[in-house]
C-alpha cells in the first residue's frame, strides 16, 4: 500500500510542476495559442494522483496485490503513462517554439503519445480485471 501512496505522491509532485512548466514557458515565450503541454498537468493529476489514490483505498479493501500478475500491470500502468506524458511534451515543446516538422518527426511524436495511451488503457483493463479477480 505504501507504494500507492508513493506514486500518488511523486505524480502529484509531477502534475503539479508540469502546470507551473506550462505557464511559465508559454509566459516566457509569449505563446498564446493552445499547445499539449497544457494536456500534461491534468493527466498526471488524474491518471497519477487520484488514480493511484484509488487504488490504495481498492487495496485496503481487497487486498488485489496478492494476485499474481497485480505487480507487473502497475509497472505497466505507470510506463504507459510516463511515454503519455513525454508525448505531449515533445508534441507540446514543438508546438510552443513553432518548430518545422517533417513527416517523420510528427508521425514518431504521435506514434510515442498513442503507444502510451495503449500502454496505459491495457494496463488499466487489466488492474480492473485482478480487483474484480479479488472481490
Amino acid at each position: 500500500m505504501k507504494h500507492y501512496l508513493k506514486a500518488a505522491s511523486i505524480y502529484a509532485i509531477i502534475g503539479l510542476i508540469s502546470g507551473v512548466f506550462y505557464r511559465e514557458v508559454t509566459k516566457i515565450l509569449d505563446y498564446t495559442s493552445r499547445t499539449n503541454l497544457s494536456l500534461i498537468h491534468g493527466h498526471y493529476i488524474s491518471l497519477g494522483l487520484f488514480v493511484f489514490l484509488f487504488l490504495l483505498v481498492l487495496e485496503k479493501q481487497f487486498t488485489f496485490s496478492k494476485i499474481k500478475s497485480s505487480k507487473r500491470v502497475v509497472i505497466g500502468y505507470h510506463i504507459g503513462l510516463n511515454i503519455t506524458g513525454l508525448g505531449f511534451l515533445m508534441r507540446g515543446l514543438t508546438q510552443v517554439l513553432e518548430m518545422e516538422m517533417t513527416k517523420g518527426l510528427n508521425a514518431s511524436i504521435s506514434g510515442i503519445s498513442g503507444m502510451g495511451h495503449i500502454i496505459l488503457g491495457i494496463s488499466l483493463l487489466m488492474i480492473l480485471r485482478n480487483i474484480k479477480k479479488a472481490i
